[in-house]
This record gives C-alpha cells, sequence and structure tokens, in this order.
C-alpha cells in the first residue's frame, strides 16, 4: 500500500513538473536520491513513463519525465483507490467518534 502511495506521489510530480531534477523530485517527496532512482527505473520497467535525455545539451545530465498513456491510466487508478482508503478511514472515524 504504501508503495502504491508512493508512486502516486511521483507519478504526480513528474505530471507537474516533467523537467524536474532528479535531486528536486527527491527533495519534494522526501526521498533518497538512491531511492528516487529505484522508483524511477521501476516506473520506467513497468512502461509507466518514459525517460529521456537532451543528447545535445552539454551537462548530459537533465532529464524529461514523460508519463506515457498506461501512467496516466495507473495514476487515475491510484488515485481512486487513494480516495476510496481516505473515505473508508473517515467513516471509521466518524464511527468512533459517534460512539463517545
Amino acid at each position: 500500500m504504501r508503495q502504491n502511495q508512493e508512486f502516486l506521489n511521483l507519478l504526480r510530480q513528474i505530471a507537474s513538473d516533467p523537467n524536474a531534477s532528479q535531486r528536486k523530485l527527491a527533495n519534494k517527496l522526501g526521498f533518497s536520491l538512491g531511492k528516487l532512482n529505484y522508483c524511477l527505473k521501476s516506473l520506467k520497467m513497468k512502461g509507466m513513463i518514459k525517460i529521456q535525455n537532451f543528447k545535445k545539451n552539454p551537462k548530459k545530465m537533465n532529464y524529461v519525465y514523460l508519463l506515457t498513456p498506461k501512467g496516466v491510466s495507473e495514476k487515475a487508478k491510484l488515485t481512486v483507490n487513494f480516495m476510496k482508503l481516505k473515505m473508508r478511514e473517515y467513516d471509521q472515524l466518524k464511527k468512533e467518534i459517534e460512539k463517545d
């Protein structure tokens, strides 16, 4: 479950800022660079993102992360599942409060 939440947060960040560096993404998400790199590779292997670099860029370190159609679909699915989980948690808390 936690991994799904982390992937959802990463997919959201990529969608909102595809030009973000790995360091910037890691800082925003609270990940180490190693963890972020692992997650990016995993999403790429699952076909959810494309990673493109600027070959003509003298720094050779700038990458763009793009959601694939599968990534967009998975992001939507994870968002719906997250919302269902939060609604169940809310209902459960509401019942506990009403008992008291």
